[in-house]
């Protein structure tokens, strides 16, 4: 759903643009405002982003030569809050535009909005009223989660649809219809993959969820702080194996963005307006490796580092609190 260069007009980038700044400023002026949960949430949340990161790169088929990817927006904010939400997806686009030239640098605004904003807090108002509704207990807040999870990318693809139709990139008739509908499809894998990761967090370590989760009661102190550097380590190995062993597999059919530009006669609009071309990895590969599986597994490897030491430093700084580790005095 990364929308590249030449889709977008000018005003429509620079208004989402404005939008997305203010956004990820108001999420970055609430994280600033710690509590002692915030701190030893960190690490989790740099683990998050690269865990995302590396789950984006592996596209999955759901029929008619198209393909899907995670989002991870709901994942995001059903362990973390949907601020912090946005703040991790606005991490991730962010390296993936600048190092992988995935999605355009006049198109980040739109990308941010639709995906960090839309599908991170859109989806997250939505997770918290369906969980409120609803029965207490592990099922009905993964029910919760898996239904906020769907909708996250739905929303997203209609907001993408809307800023194509006012672009005059494609009539909302056109838009709307075609990308809602084949990102209902990709929802649907959205929301297994949100919905069976929480499960083994769920089972494994409820006191990492928030409290309106229902599943625990939080750890104070010291020894909270240890345990969540440890699972984030965990976590932080799961994602580097998962981009290592799993990315050179993915699906090369197109996204649902790309497929439906290409169906509906607006693909030529990005050709030739890269307005960044300086990626070090560009579409995830490792340039002078011959090897094509190796290339891509690299690339994933190192963009997954990059995410979780960019996005741990730049957490901890707005964080305002000295969350540096284990050790690190409360």
């Amino acid at each position: 759903m990364h929308i590249p260069d030449g889709f977008l007009s000018a005003p429509v980038s620079i208004a989402t643009g404005a939008l997305a700044v203010a956004a990820v400023g108001a999420s970055a002026r609430i994280a600033s405002r710690s509590s002692e949960r915030a701190a030893r949430m960190v690490p989790m949340m740099g683990m998050t982003a690269a865990f995302v990161f590396a789950a984006q790169m592996l596209n999955f088929p759901v029929g008619g030569g198209t393909s899907g990817h995670f989002l991870g927006a709901a994942f995001i904010a059903a362990a973390l809050g949907g601020w912090n939400a946005c703040l991790a997806l606005t991490l991730v686009l962010v390296i993936q535009c600048l190092g992988f030239a995935d999605g355009g640098i006049t198109a980040l605004g739109a990308n941010v909005v639709n995906m960090a904003v839309v599908g991170g807090l859109g989806g997250y108002l939505l997770m918290r009223a369906l969980r409120s509704a609803l029965p207490g207990g592990r099922f009905w807040y993964l029910a919760a989660v898996a239904a906020a999870a769907w909708a996250s990318v739905v929303l997203a693809a209609t907001a993408c649809a809307l800023e194509l139709a006012i672009s005059g990139t494609s009539p909302l008739g056109i838009a709307l219809p075609a990308m809602a509908g084949t990102h209902a499809v990709i929802g649907v894998g959205e929301a297994l993959i949100t919905a069976s990761v929480l499960s083994i967090v769920a089972a494994a370590r409820p006191d990492v969820l928030p409290e309106w989760a229902g599943l625990g009661i939080e750890p104070h102190g010291q020894p909270a702080r240890r345990r969540a550097w440890a699972l984030a380590a965990v976590g932080l190995g799961a994602a580097l194996a998962l981009a290592a062993l799993g990315s050179p597999f993915a699906s090369g059919d197109p996204d649902g963005l790309e497929k439906i530009a290409e169906e509906k006669g607006f693909l030529h609009r990005a050709e030739g307006k890269e307005s960044w071309t300086h990626s070090p990895l560009p579409d995830y590969t490792t340039p002078g490796m011959k090897s094509e599986g190796a290339s891509t597994a690299l690339a994933g490897v190192l963009g997954t580092a990059a995410v979780f030491a960019v996005g741990f430093g730049i957490i901890r700084l707005v964080s305002g609190r000295a969350a540096g580790g284990p050790g690190a005095k409360e």
